[in-house]
């Protein structure tokens, strides 16, 4: 540019051009950017030719809750044999069986013999299993002496079957009772079916925890003391429910916007179980109502809205 432009390019008449060029593009872009804000949004309810807002509605229908309780515990014979010898001062001389062997009724587990140079040394008695199941652990060592009065020389689980020992707070024991189902999860056996088969009348009065025992069966997987947790189903009900999503909770509770003649109501209800996104609705709905399927702020009580069901079209008419 040579000294001649650059001085026309100063005088007064070319700033002010300059200045106007320059405030029409600032106005052009805040333009652009208050219509991008300034577009409807789907996520918000539009207006149909009417004036009235379309809101997604979800119908109250009628699901089954099962209301659980949880637990965890450790896996214990359910019927323990103790052997121990009839005698004393006799020696083990034999050992037949070791932990984990199945027994039968009768079948000799070990021998035991007067000590040498005592009378009736080279005799033995035989040790025998009361009843058939699972040895569990064995204290019999040969060359030791057994009593009747100190550990027991065998441990039997009856018929193998086992239970998982599991203790629960005494708010949640009224809920538990006989025969109720249970899906037990036991670390190295995977998850089992089992069911309530006893729990406690006593409560700990440290702990204030009773005592529940779920029976799970024999099983060759299962070991005496491995961890478990237990779901148990304490109840059943079958009733009214809505998604989660429609629950409003307040300060007064929970409620839900229904519309009915096409208008808004907002209704206090009572929230029950919750499973799978849906909430059992203990007072407040009936089945067939229907409700705004996400509860906010877009409405209000008596506004008038057109309902449509999830899926359906929800652009202005």
């Amino acid at each position: 540019m040579n000294r001649r432009a650059i001085n026309d390019w100063k005088r007064p008449r070319h700033r002010k051009a300059a200045k106007l060029l320059c405030a029409m593009a600032v106005v052009a872009i805040v333009a652009g950017y208050s219509g991008l804000l300034s577009s409807p949004s789907t996520a918000e309810p539009q207006a149909d030719a009417s004036g009235d807002m379309a809101v997604t509605v979800a119908r109250t229908t009628n699901v089954c809750f099962t209301d659980t309780l949880q637990v965890t515990g450790v896996v214990v014979p359910r019927n323990e044999i103790l052997v121990r010898p009839d005698r004393e001062g006799l020696q083990i001389s034999q050992v037949l069986v070791e932990p984990g062997d199945t027994v039968v009724s009768g079948q000799v587990l070990a021998r035991l013999a007067p000590p040498e140079g005592q009378q009736g040394a080279g005799t033995t008695v035989a040790i025998q299993a009361p009843a058939a199941g699972v040895v569990i652990s064995r204290s019999a060592v040969v060359g030791t002496l057994a009593s009747a009065r100190g550990e027991p020389l065998f441990r039997i689980a009856a018929k193998g079957e086992m239970e998982l020992l599991a203790e629960t707070p005494v708010k949640t024991l009224a809920s538990v009772a006989s025969n109720q189902t249970a899906k037990i999860a036991i670390v190295g056996a995977g998850e089992l079916p089992g069911k309530v088969r006893v729990f406690s009348v006593a409560i700990n009065p440290t702990t204030q925890l009773g005592q529940i025992r779920l029976f799970i069966g024999s099983d060759p997987k299962l070991r005496v003391g491995a961890f478990g947790r237990a779901t148990i189903d304490v109840g059943r009900r079958c009733g009214p429910a809505i998604p989660l999503s429609a629950v409003l909770y307040g300060p007064g509770g929970a409620v839900v916007q229904v519309v009915r003649d096409n208008r808004i109501e907002t209704r206090r209800v009572s929230v029950g179980l919750l499973a799978g996104g849906q909430a059992e609705i203990r007072e407040g709905l009936t089945e067939g109502e229907m409700v705004v399927a996400r509860a906010g702020a877009f409405v209000r009580e008596g506004d008038r809205v057109r309902a449509i069901t999830a899926g359906e079209p929800s652009a202005r008419q």
